[in-house]
């Protein structure tokens, strides 16, 4: 009988399709480091969202039962791709379970930063009014520059058109025969000079890693707003904190941080033209059904029958 962990909290439907099918099942989420590697050597199969690393000298060399690590998501940086490799083990996420939710968000954050609904909604649970402090701006007919055109980008664009703005995108991997009918595809200095609203929704690799630093951010047009709702470390926060203070940009909206939990002094967070949730994206009821379904069934698509499915690494 094939023994999986389910080491961050889940979906309860997570469980129920590895009881179908008689797996034994242990949830036990919030292990520290050690925790984890003290027992992963009982089980065949883990199952993590963002919380839990798989990674770590201890882990893997405690994890030689450890046949496959599935994540109820689409990014695996919390999980050592080399290392899972070298131990045999395959490394499964679920690419698509969260893109509504996390297109959603972003373009919530988008409306949110127009309207400066949360620092008027303080303002009022706070005891007062203040109208005219929160004057803010339409969408329609502005220009919305979506960076990074995969599935997430994809239904930004295409709710961006639902909102009657002017959509342009950037993506190196995407031209305009293959770009979301309506988009007008742009090199990067272009779009960010001609949007009033830049999305990024680009994966987080070496090279888009501190992309958005003083240069980039530079090239963005005078009173242009930024939502952030795709990996922590793409946008440099230092040189974003100083496009805010220097007037260049007119706000910002993140979701996500170069660290995670990120610091209550994070200085950002002092600016009434910030917006900040805490990774929120995929944080809805129906997308975490989804992944832990999709997750659990890959899992044990794997281990009681060898099909492999959105593998993320390749064994010999």
């Amino acid at each position: 009988m094939s023994h999986v962990l389910i080491a961050d909290k889940l979906a309860p439907e997570c469980r129920a399709v590895f009881d179908a099918a008689n797996f034994e099942v242990t949830e036990k989420p919030g292990m520290t480091p050690d925790q984890l590697a003290a027992v992963i050597g009982d089980f065949d199969g883990l199952v993590v969202r963002s919380a839990t690393k798989a990674r770590g000298d201890a882990f893997w060399a405690a994890a030689k039962r450890l046949k496959v690590v599935g994540r109820a998501g689409a990014g695996v940086d919390n999980i050592d791709l080399q290392a899972a490799t070298a131990n045999g083990t395959w490394v499964l996420n679920t690419p698509g379970g969260n893109n509504v939710s996390a297109a959603e968000h972003a373009i919530a954050l988008m409306m949110a930063l127009a309207r400066n609904v949360p620092q008027a909604s303080a303002e009022v649970t706070g005891g007062g009014w203040g109208k005219s402090k929160y004057q803010g701006v339409e969408v329609t007919e502005k220009t919305l520059a979506v960076i990074g055109l995969g599935a997430i980008g994809r239904i930004v664009a295409d709710r961006g058109q639902g909102l009657r703005m002017n959509v342009i995108g950037f993506d190196p991997f995407v031209s305009q025969d293959d770009a979301p009918e309506g988009v007008t595809m742009c090199e990067l200095k272009d779009a960010l000079g001609e949007a009033d609203f830049v999305s990024l929704h680009l994966p987080l690799n070496a090279h888009t890693r501190g992309l958005f630093d003083a240069e980039r951010l530079g090239w963005m047009k005078p009173g242009a707003r930024l939502v952030h709702a795709a990996r922590g470390g793409i946008v440099v926060e230092a040189d974003l904190l100083n496009a805010l203070q220097s007037g260049h940009l007119a706000g910002a909206a993140l979701d996500v941080f170069e660290q995670e939990p990120t610091s209550p002094d994070n200085p950002l967070f002092k600016r009434s033209d910030v917006i900040a949730t805490p990774h929120l994206g995929a944080s809805t009821h129906e997308a975490q059904v989804r992944v832990a379904v999709m997750v659990a069934n890959q899992i044990v698509a794997l281990l009681r029958r060898g099909e492999v499915l959105h593998n993320v690494n390749q064994l010999a």
